[in-house]
Order: structure tokens, then C-alpha cells, then sequence
């Protein structure tokens, strides 16, 4: 049984790894801006998608207004750069604000569980959607806010495409990496832990709430990091990029890829973020298969959650540990077995 789960992880790591490579080769090989961009946005919603598999995947606390932080990052760091600000001071700003929001909404909300908590993250982004679009003399109001300047690291200006999606995905990168050795260590085995049974959590001795507190700060504060890089790699943001379909967009992503796996989250995303844009990955696809797949998409994620819900609960990753289990029990096993009996 080590043996299986041990082919398994290296399974998925693998899956994962090539994921990440097909990527990088798409995007650097043939030179598209196209698929530059596509790709951008991949790694923007990778990191958003990060956070929330640590609150939702591994711990079991469910967030419906993700894209309320992803907001606030995003118009924190483009209001201070717009006012003279350094691009690093107001990154760190933007990603303050999600973080102390986050704690703020995560101290009296997380007392509630199951759709309790759903709802009460659910209001709390329609309540920041209505700021964002309120006060026009901050945000630019539904207008948005226009000229947001391109990343700057003292003088060097990110303000070509490519060093925008280098950027970008290599913080994805880091983020990953954050989050893995996160969840192979103590503080990971804590929220498995309360996600299995939080009594049973308790009774071993973990302080759940804080636990679970810190868990949902810094699962903001990633979807701050997150619309930072965002607000300053489009130059134009508005309130209806940060609405309440984001966040079933990006719930979406999370159980699709696997409660409690990285590397599903990472192959969730990719897939649901290049929905749109499947013409563009699949040349040989008609204008009407297209067409619906772009008009349609808010309405396929919908069905593709209550589909994997239904059948297949535990994503994508859920699947592939199957798949590999049975493989295992038929070809490695016996083979091992032959090979022992030989001996």
C-alpha cells in the first residue's frame, strides 16, 4: 500500500510537471502574443486557485468571495502606483489589505460551517463588489480604473507581454512551492486533520480555529498577490472582473482538479481557464463549437461542478489515484509477487 501511494503522488506530481512544461514550451516556442496572454491569465487564476485549495481543498472551508480579495489587491496596488507609489511598496500594500480583510471576515465567519459560511463569504463579496463600484472618486466606479502602470522593479519596467507572463508565472512557481511544503509539513497535517473531523482535530490537540483562521488569511492574501499582478499586467480593471462568478469559476477549479491536491488544482485550472479560448490550444475546432463553448461558459462551469460533485467527488486527482490503485493491484503487484517467488 506505501508502495501504491507513493506511485500515485509521483503520478500526479509528474502529471502536474508536464502540465507546467507544455505551458512554458506553448508559450516560448512559437512566440504568439495570443498565447502569451492566455497563458498570463492561467498563471494569475493558478495562484488565486493555490490559496483556495488550502482553505477549501485541504481544510474544508468553502469561500464564495475569493474575487473580493483578488479585488482588493488588484484596486489597492493600482489607486498607490496611479498615485506615485512604487510598484514593490504597493504589491506588498495590496496584498496587506486582502490579508487583513481576510482575518478580519475569517474571526467571527469561520464560527459557521457548511453553506453558513458559503453565504456569509457570498455576501461579503456582493458587499465589496458594490464598494468597488460606489465610490467613483477612488475606484473609477463602473468606468474602472484606466492607465494602471506596468510592474517596475527599480528600473526595469515589466511592460513587454513576455516579461509579464515571466513575472507572473514565476511567482505561480513560487506560490506552488509555498504552498507544497506547506501541506507536506505539520501545519498541512492540521488541516487535513479538521477537515476530517474538526472534534477529532480538537481532541488531538490542534487549535482549530486558529488554524483555520490563518489558513483563510493567507488564502486572501494570495488572491490579493494575485489581482496585484493582474490590475498591473491588464492597465485596466473594473467591478465586474471581480463578481460572484469568479468565485464559482474558482471554486470550480478546485473540486474539478481534486479536494486536497496541488497538482490537480494546477491541472483544474489550465483546463477551465483555456475553456474560452479552446479555439486557440485546438486550431481544428468550428466556429460553432466555439462559439458555444465562449457563450456558454458560465452554464458549462456550473454543470461541471455538479457533475464532478455527483461522480466524481474526489476531482480529476481522485481519478488518476484510482486509476493507478487498479493498476497497481493488476500488473505491479503480480509482477513484484513473480519476482519474489523467483528470488
Amino acid at each position: 500500500m506505501i508502495a501504491s501511494a507513493a506511485i500515485r503522488r509521483q503520478g500526479l506530481r509528474l502529471a502536474a510537471l508536464a502540465c507546467v512544461v507544455a505551458l512554458v514550451l506553448s508559450v516560448l516556442l512559437p512566440g504568439d502574443r495570443y498565447l502569451v496572454r492566455i497563458f498570463t491569465l492561467v498563471g494569475v487564476n493558478l495562484i488565486m486557485v493555490t490559496g483556495l485549495s488550502l482553505l477549501f481543498g485541504y481544510a474544508g472551508q468553502i469561500s464564495m468571495g475569493h474575487a473580493a480579495f483578488f479585488g482588493l489587491g488588484a484596486y489597492t496596488s493600482g489607486v498607490l502606483t496611479k498615485g506615485g507609489m512604487p510598484w514593490v511598496l504597493a504589491l506588498g500594500a495590496g496584498v496587506a489589505v486582502a490579508a487583513v480583510v481576510g482575518l478580519l471576515l475569517a474571526m467571527p465567519s469561520l464560527r459557521l460551517k457548511g453553506h453558513y459560511l458559503a453565504m456569509a463569504t457570498l455576501g461579503f463579496g456582493e458587499i465589496v463588489l458594490f464598494v468597488f463600484g460606489e465610490f467613483e472618486s477612488v475606484t473609477g466606479g463602473s468606468n474602472g480604473l484606466r492607465q494602471i502602470p506596468a510592474a517596475q522593479v527599480g528600473s526595469y519596467a515589466f511592460d513587454t507581454p513576455v516579461a509579464k507572463y515571466l513575472l507572473i508565472w514565476s511567482v505561480a512557481f513560487l506560490v506552488l512551492i509555498m504552498a507544497s511544503n506547506l501541506v507536506r509539513k505539520r501545519p498541512g497535517r492540521a488541516l487535513r486533520a479538521i477537515h476530517g473531523s474538526e472534534r477529532g482535530a480538537q481532541a488531538c490537540g490542534i487549535d482549530t480555529r486558529r488554524v483555520k483562521v490563518q489558513v483563510f488569511t493567507l488564502s486572501a492574501a494570495l488572491a490579493g498577490l494575485a489581482g496585484v499582478l493582474y490590475a498591473h499586467y491588464v492597465g485596466f480593471i473594473s467591478p465586474s472582473t471581480f463578481s460572484v462568478s469568479l468565485s464559482l469559476v474558482l471554486v470550480t477549479m478546485v473540486a474539478l482538479g481534486g479536494m486536497g491536491s496541488l497538482p490537480g488544482a494546477v491541472i483544474g485550472t489550465v483546463l477551465l481557464t483555456l475553456l474560452p479560448y479552446a479555439d486557440a490550444i485546438l486550431p481544428g475546432l468550428s466556429r460553432e463549437t466555439v462559439a458555444f463553448l465562449q457563450d456558454w461558459e458560465t452554464d458549462i462551469h456550473g454543470m461541471v461542478l455538479i457533475l464532478v460533485m455527483l461522480f466524481m467527488p474526489h476531482g480529476l486527482a481522485g481519478l488518476v489515484r484510482s486509476i493507478g490503485t487498479r493498476l497497481f493491484a493488476k500488473r505491479v503487484r503480480p509482477a513484484l509477487s513473480r519476482a519474489g517467488d523467483t528470488r
